[in-house]
């Protein structure tokens, strides 16, 4: 958790490229000649395919100024090393708006994490193709709610309400807390990048629908949730989290639900907080997560 500061502005830049001799100490020599503290680094070196990944938190003069020359340094440094990076003020709460259906167990969890100050967001809007009574048990804490029904027929109008809200309210990050419908290609790549969802089934085994109910019928041993991000191929985005828990052959696929509701909220947790916290590095089709 970043402390906030009147003279000292805290960011974290992420970076990738080819795998080369002096990338670390080039960057941080940088830093250091702006009068950067480098309070936490992780790095991997993915010798596979011999590329570099690096996460690089720091705090610094809270001035426009220097933080400029933060961004030209970076800019400088991509020329040499082929840098592909992305820096972030983590003193700035990201704007989050929630995509929910019938089932509600994420978005409390969301909401309850966000009221205690765990979890560092804006929520600036929860959308739903359920109607406001479905949740009538529910404080939203004054976060607007909208109702956007959906059929197959009114789905290109619906979506094109989901970024009207988005555009109205700067969102930078939609997150599916179980939103049990398919976006089309159009939106899956409109929001590609800032759009994670949770699916009940420890990928890539049982996509789709009802997988508890798939599971069940495999006679699984462990049943599990993935959190990943939104791509145009359904349950095929990149992985940010995943989480198990072992059953056996005297439970129920209502049994598997229901401990499956624990799995799929704290793993979606986790997976907004990494990505509020710029902890995700896309690698392909997979991400590198510099997990604390």
């Amino acid at each position: 958790m970043i402390c906030p500061s009147s003279t000292r502005a805290f960011f974290a830049v992420t970076f990738s490229c080819h795998n080369r001799p002096g990338i670390v100490a080039a960057v941080s020599t940088r830093l250091f000649d702006l009068g950067a503290n480098i309070i936490e680094a992780q790095q991997f070196d993915e010798t596979a395919s011999t590329q570099f990944f690096m996460r690089i938190v720091f705090d610094i003069a809270d001035a426009p100024a220097v933080q400029e020359q933060v961004r030209t340094a970076l800019e400088s440094l991509s020329e040499i090393f082929g840098l592909r990076w992305s820096l972030v003020d983590l003193r700035k709460r990201p704007k989050v708006l929630f995509l929910v259906s019938r089932f509600d167990h994420c978005l409390v969890d969301l909401l309850y994490r966000w009221r205690i100050d765990e979890l560092p967001i804006d929520p600036v809007g929860i959308i739903s193709n359920h109607p406001a009574e479905t949740y009538a048990n529910i404080d939203f804490h004054g976060i607007p709610f909208h109702y956007f029904p959906v059929t197959k027929d009114t789905k290109a109008e619906q979506e094109r309400k989901i970024r009207d809200v988005m555009v109205a309210t700067g969102t930078q990050l939609v997150v599916l807390a179980r939103y049990m419908q398919i976006l089309s290609n159009e939106m899956a790549a409109y929001l590609s990048g800032n759009c994670i969802n949770i699916h009940h089934s420890f990928l890539p085994g049982f996509k789709g629908a009802r997988p508890y109910h798939q599971a069940f019928e495999r006679g699984v041993k462990l049943i599990g949730a993935t959190a990943h991000y939104v791509t145009s191929d359904l349950d095929e985005g990149p992985i940010i989290e995943q989480d198990v828990e072992r059953i056996s052959h005297i439970d129920t696929p209502d049994d598997l639900i229901r401990k499956g509701r624990d799995i799929e909220r704290r793993v979606l947790a986790r997976a907004v907080r990494y990505h509020i916290e710029h902890r995700t590095v896309m690698n392909g089709n997979k991400t590198i997560v510099f997990v604390s």
